[in-house]
């Protein structure tokens, strides 16, 4: 079986920024990229609010850059997915399986899986992902600036994205599939009390229009069946999001959606060794910046780790 000082499990702007500091620190990571290298930043177009890229860069060229920084400076980058794992609770070794067949046994584990977006699961939608088809308002909407959008969802995030648009975009529409929205009431009258955004009670998303880029919605009123079409520029899904820790669900402490919860002030889980960093523990931010910063502090948290570690043996 092979032994590792420090397994990073994922590899988007959390998963490689840990590999970095991991690196730096002569920890000897090894980063199994998973089913989606680089993350969700690899389906997304132009990002323009990371800092240090002036003019923007494109999601797949940041997490490309991201990735050789991590191995120029030490750190092993391997493709292959962790479909198991048994975490010793009492802080001995922890094992992992990846793809069903390959045992590790490392000291330090960093959780870096991330969240998935949920969908509509429409063809069309699929299609013209990061071409006007967006799951993060605050993240592209700049790109709407002074055009008309949609929003499907009726929680706290789709009023929170919606009222963001409004002060960006001309027009909002928020698709809303009951009769009431499930957002708070504070949020609730944000939105009423926004002259730009129309809501659309009992409606439903039948296709998203456009051939290359987003050019409309086609909706239907699912009481009276009648559909029509928006003439949009962008359209935003705001249904929530799943994070991809399924896997650590009899090991690690969770709340009822799934996210892992972290001690106070670190990046430490309720298993000595296993830390966790960007969206598989942040359901509030969901930043390329805020995961890159949380990867920093489970790399500096399984450092410390292993020296109290060695201190005591």
């Amino acid at each position: 079986m092979e032994k590792l000082e420090c397994l990073i499990i994922g590899s988007g702007p959390a998963g490689y920024t840990a590999a970095i500091y991991a690196a730096r620190a002569d920890m000897k990571p090894v980063v199994y990229e998973g089913l989606q290298p680089g993350g969700q930043l690899t389906i997304t177009t132009d990002v323009e609010n990371y800092p240090g890229y002036p003019d923007g860069i494109m999601g797949p060229e940041m997490m490309d850059q991201f990735k050789k920084q991590a191995t120029r400076l030490g750190a092993e980058v391997r493709f292959g997915m962790v479909t198991a794992v048994e975490f010793d609770k009492e802080g001995g070794n922890h094992k992992v399986i990846v793809d069903n067949a390959k045992e590790i046994e490392a000291e330090t584990v960093i959780i870096a899986t991330g969240a998935s977006a949920k969908w509509l699961n429409l063809p069309s939608e699929q299609r013209l992902n990061g071409s006007g088809v967006s799951a993060c308002a605050v993240c592209d909407g700049f790109f709407y600036r002074g055009q008309d959008v949609a929003i499907v969802g009726a929680g706290d995030t789709a009023a929170e994205e919606a009222t963001y648009l409004s002060k960006i975009c001309n027009k909002v529409y928020m698709i809303v599939r009951k009769d009431y929205f499930r957002a708070s009431k504070a949020m609730q009258h944000k939105v009423e009390k926004t002259e730009n955004i129309e809501v659309l009670f009992n409606h439903e998303t039948v296709e998203v229009l456009g051939d290359d880029v987003v050019s409309g919605v086609k909706i239907i009123n699912n009481i009276t069946q009648e559909e029509k079409e928006l003439a949009i520029q962008g359209f935003f899904v705001a249904i929530g999001h799943k994070p991809n820790t399924d896997i650590f669900k009899d090991y690690l402490e969770m709340d009822n959606a799934g996210y892992i919860i972290t001690k106070a002030d670190s990046t430490k889980t309720d298993i000595p060794g296993v830390f966790v960093c960007g969206d598989a523990q942040d359901k509030i931010y969901r930043q390329a910046v805020t995961a890159a910063g949380s990867g920093c502090m489970a790399a500096l948290d399984a450092e410390r780790y292993l020296s109290m570690r060695g201190i005591e043996q």
